[in-house]
C-alpha cells in the first residue's frame, strides 16, 4: 500500500537534506540576512549551536502578513518562475531553509520593516503559533532553540559542542571574507570569536587568519576567458598543514568545487611537498547563465557549463603568478584595482535585496571562441592545446561479498602465520659466525646454509629506539617550562581539533591553554624532549586532522624518539671492530626480523642455494 506522507513527516525528511548540523542552520540564516541587504549581522551560538542559535540583522525586514508564509516550504521572495534558476543572483533561492529548520527545532522570527512595526511568530516542530506584536529594531532576529529535539536519531549523531562550534566558526570565517563590506559580530558562548567592520577584504582576512598572512600572499585580479579571478593566493613558500585554508567563492557564494580545486593543486604541485597545502582566498565571478547553483539542497557546490574554461582560467592565472613569468604582471593586482571580493563597485550589478554579483565583460560564447586560440599555460605546448581537466569522479571498489566470519578467520590465520614466521627468523646469537663487513655499512654473518647481511645503522637505531621507548613509557611525566611561551595561531577547525587533544597533550608533559580567539599558548614541554621543534610537531598534529582515524599523539612522540635514535646510532660508513660487530648482534638477541623505527629492514637473509644459482652451480 502506498502512503501519502503528512507534512510533519516529509518536512523532517526534507530537513535532512538542508539542515544536518548547527553550522548549516547558521549558514542558511546568515545567507538570508545578506540577501535582505543587511549591513550589520550578529550571530550567537550556545553549546555549539545545539541549545541556541540567534542571527540578528538590520536588513529590509519581513512584513507582518508575510511572517506565516516565511515558514512554508518552497516559499521564497527570490524566485518567481523556473527561468529564474538560470540567473540566480542571491545566496538563497530554494525556499526550503526556514521550513526545514522550523520542523526540527523551536524557532522564532521577530521582524520589523522600516515603515512598519515589529511582529514575531514562533514555530515548534513545524507547528505554527500566532503572529504577535513585539519590540525590536529595523531588521530581523531569528532564534533557533533545541535543534533536533524531536529527531533524536539525528541529535545522537551530532559532534561534541567544541567540534560543532569549530565548524560554525569556520563557516562564519567564510562569511567575513566573502562579504567584507558587511560588519559581522560572532559570539560563541558569549565570547566574541570574530568581529569585522565592513572595511574591506584585507581587514577581513587579517581578522580571520592574522595580520601576517597578507605579507605572504599575492593579490591577484584577472579577467580570463570572461571569468573574473581575484583574491589572494599564498606565495610558493607559504603553505599550510591541511586543506582548511583554501576558500573559494563563486559569485559571492562559498563552495567546494573539484574542478577549481584541481586547478589550484596542479598550479602549486611543483612547489609543495607531501602533506603541504596552499593558502588561497579566491573569488570567481562568472555569468550566471554558465553556472548551476541548484546542484544540491545545501548549495555547497556548483556545476559549470564548461569545466575546461574554468580550469584553464584558474590554472593559467595562479601558475603564472607562482612561476613569475611575464604574464604574471597582467594578473597581479594593485591596491586600487577595484576588482572582486564583494565590493559594490561599478563592475557589479545588483538586484533588490541581493548580494553583489560581477558582470564579466565577455559573454560565454565569446569566451569559448577565445579559448580555442588561447596559449596553454603549460610552456612548450601549441596554441591549440586544450586544458586538461582531471576526472574528479570518485571510484569505489565493490565491497567484498565474503561473510564477515570468513574475513575474521582469515585475519586470525594471517596473524598466526606472521607470529610463526617471526619465531622462525629469530636465531641463537651463538650460532651466528661473524665473517666481515661490506662498504663499512653491512655486517656479514653466517649460520647454517644462510648468510645474513646486517645494516649496522638500522640495527643500532632500533636498539636505541627500543631503549628510549621503554624509558619513555615508564617515565614520570616532567615538564620543562619555557622562557618565552610558544603561541600557536590556527583557524577555527584546527582549534576545535587541538582543544580536543588538550588532555592528552597535558598528560604527556605539555602545558597548553586557550590564548584568546583561535590561538593556543604552550608554556611547557616534556622535559625529555625539551629541544623539540614545536612548529614541526604541531604541524604534524594538524596535518593529520583530516585523516579517517583520530590522531594519536603517542605516535608523534614515537616519531620524535625515532629521530633521536637515528641521530645517536652508529652511521653507515663507520668501521666497527669485530668485537663491536659481535656485541651488536648479541644485543639484537638474534632477531633478524627486526625493522628500524622508520620501517626499513635491519637484516637480509641470502640462502646458499640463491648464491649457487647466481654462479650457475644449480639451475
Amino acid at each position: 500500500m502506498i502512503h501519502i506522507l503528512t507534512p510533519e513527516v516529509y518536512n523532517r525528511i526534507a530537513a535532512g537534506e538542508v539542515i544536518d548540523r548547527p553550522y548549516s542552520v547558521v549558514k542558511e540564516l546568515v545567507e538570508n540576512a545578506v540577501d535582505a541587504g543587511a549591513k550589520n549581522i550578529t550571530v550567537e551560538i550556545f553549546e555549539g549551536g545545539k541549545r541556541r542559535i540567534r542571527v540578528t540583522d538590520d536588513g529590509c525586514g519581513i512584513p507582518r502578513e508575510d511572517l506565516p508564509r516565511a515558514f512554508l516550504p518552497h516559499a521564497t521572495s527570490k524566485l518567481e518562475k523556473a527561468e529564474d534558476l538560470f540567473t540566480v543572483n542571491t545566496l538563497g533561492f530554494r525556499g526550503e531553509a526556514v521550513a526545514s529548520i522550523a520542523s526540527v527545532s523551536k524557532m522564532k522570527i521577530c521582524s520589523k520593516t522600516r515603515e512598519g512595526e515589529a511582529y514575531s511568530l514562533a514555530c515548534e516542530g513545524g507547528v505554527l503559533g500566532e503572529v504577535q506584536r513585539d519590540g525590536g529594531a529595523d531588521g530581523t532576529a531569528v532564534t533557533v532553540d533545541d535543534l533536533f529535539y524531536n529527531t533524536p536519531a539525528r541529535l545522537k549523531f551530532l559532534k561534541s559542542d567544541g567540534q560543532e562550534e569549530g565548524d560554525v566558526t569556520a563557516m562564519m570565517a567564510r562569511f567575513l571574507i566573502s562579504r567584507p563590506d558587511i560588519s559581522f559580530t560572532y559570539l560563541a558562548g558569549e565570547k566574541v570569536k570574530y568581529r569585522s567592520f565592513g572595511d574591506g577584504l584585507e581587514s577581513a582576512i587579517a581578522s580571520v587568519y592574522g595580520a601576517d598572512t597578507l605579507a605572504n600572499c599575492h593579490k591577484i585580479a584577472a579577467d580570463k576567458h570572461g571569468i573574473k579571478v581575484s583574491g589572494y593566493i599564498g606565495s610558493r613558500n607559504f603553505y599550510k598543514p591541511n586543506r582548511t585554508y583554501g576558500s573559494l567563492f563563486v559569485n559571492g557564494r562559498y563552495v567546494v568545487n573539484q574542478t577549481v580545486g584541481a586547478a589550484i593543486s596542479n598550479a602549486y604541485s611543483a612547489y609543495l611537498m607531501k602533506r603541504q597545502y596552499p593558502f588561497y582566498v579566491l573569488f570567481l565571478d562568472v555569468p550566471p547563465e554558465i553556472v548551476d547553483v541548484n546542484v544540491h539542497p545545501n548549495k555547497a557546490d556548483v556545476r559549470f557549463a564548461d569545466n575546461q574554461i574554468i580550469y584553464g582560467s584558474v590554472y593559467s592565472v595562479v601558475s603564472a603568478v607562482l612561476d613569475g613569468n611575464s604574464r604574471a604582471l597582467e594578473y597581479l593586482a594593485d591596491e586600487n584595482s577595484g576588482m572582486g571580493y564583494g565590493k559594490p563597485v561599478s563592475t557589479f550589478r545588483k538586484t533588490e535585496n541581493a548580494a553583489p554579483v560581477s558582470a564579466p565583460a565577455m559573454t560565454y560564447e565569446e569566451a569559448k571562441k577565445e579559448l580555442k586560440f588561447d596559449v596553454s599555460p603549460l610552456a612548450g605546448h601549441s596554441p591549440v592545446q586544450r586544458f586538461f581537466v582531471p576526472n574528479t569522479m570518485e571510484v569505489h571498489a565493490p565491497a567484498s561479498s565474503r561473510p564477515a566470519a570468513d574475513v575474521f578467520e582469515e585475519n586470525k590465520r594471517f596473524l598466526r602465520e606472521r607470529e610463526e614466521k617471526a619465531k622462525q627468523e629469530k636465531l641463537d646469537p651463538e650460532t651466528l659466525a661473524y665473517k666481515g663487513e661490506l662498504f663499512h655499512t653491512y655486517l656479514i654473518y653466517e649460520a647454517g646454509d644462510c648468510a645474513y647481511l646486517i645494516d649496522q645503522h638500522a640495527a643500532h637505531e632500533r636498539l636505541i629506539y627500543d631503549r628510549l621507548r621503554a624509558k619513555t613509557e615508564a617515565r614520570t611525566v616532567l615538564s620543562q617550562p619555557m622562557l618565552v611561551p610558544y603561541i600557536l595561531t590556527v583557524n577555527a577547525q584546527e582549534y576545535a581539533f587541538l582543544e580536543k587533544q588538550f588532555p592528552v597533550l597535558r598528560e604527556i608533559g605539555f602545558d597548553v591553554e586557550e590564548f584568546g580567539g583561535t590561538s593556543v599558548k604552550v608554556s611547557a614541554v616534556p622535559a625529555d624532549l625539551s629541544g623539540m621543534d614545536l612548529e614541526a610537531f604541531f604541524g604534524e598534529v594538524l596535518s593529520s586532522m583530516e585523516s579517517l582515524r583520530a590522531i594519536r599523539l603517542a605516535d608523534l612522540l614515537k616519531d620524535k624518539l625515532a629521530s633521536a635514535a637515528c641521530k645517536a646510532a652508529v652511521k653507515g660508513g663507520e668501521l666497527l671492530s669485530e668485537e663491536e660487530a659481535r656485541s651488536l648482534i648479541a644485543r639484537m638477541d638474534g632477531d633478524v626480523g627486526l625493522k628500524c623505527p622508520h620501517g626499513r629492514p635491519v637484516a637480509v637473509r641470502v640462502k646458499k642455494s640463491e648464491l649457487e644459482k647466481l654462479f650457475k652451480r644449480i639451475v
